[in-house]
């Protein structure tokens, strides 16, 4: 009887416990879609990679101009200047190759770098918004199957992160 008791009487404090739980969920994508912080750092992104493509175009051109000239003039070289040229093309393919690999770590750390404020300010105006509207736990509409009611808090985050985004790009 007293197991009986204390079961219900753990239900009813689980029950109220969650019943109090206030849940909302955001846009993540709208609010980074609208971040002038966000487009800048996609622009810095975008002009990086193409001075990488200019490089390995560089590269390429260097490549092509050195095979272009083993095929001119490999029916009168000798065979030891034959086997010099051909190691000076296969290092310059090697170069290009390491350098195509190189770049795409570098994209990688840069967009890192440039992404991880944007998505600090993201999760600092959740957490304002959050602690204003006394909400426990906040879901990202794009990462979940199925959601009926709970609190669109997307434009209040959205008003508070402007404020942060236009506070940090002004340092």
């Amino acid at each position: 009887m007293k197991k009986t008791i204390l079961i219900i009487a753990l239900m009813f404090t689980a029950l109220s416990a969650s019943a109090q739980m206030k849940l909302a969920h955001v846009n993540s994508q709208q609010l980074l879609d609208t971040m002038p912080s966000r487009l800048e750092a996609y622009d810095k992104l975008k002009k990086f990679e193409q001075e990488g493509y200019l490089e390995l175009g560089e590269i390429q051109k260097d490549l092509e101009a050195a095979y272009k000239k083993y095929e001119q003039n490999k029916s009168t070289w000798s065979p030891v200047i034959l086997k010099i040229e051909e190691e000076k093309i296969m290092k310059k393919q090697q170069g290009l190759e390491d350098r195509q690999t190189a770049l795409q770590q570098e994209m990688q750390i840069y967009t890192q770098e440039l992404n991880k404020p944007i998505l600090e300010r993201v999760q600092k105006a959740v957490e304002i918004v959050s602690d204003r509207k006394k909400i426990n736990y906040v879901l990202d509409e794009s990462a979940t199957l199925y959601f009926k009611g709970g609190v669109d808090i997307t434009d209040e985050v959205l008003i508070e992160l402007l404020r942060l985004d236009a506070e940090a790009m002004k340092k």
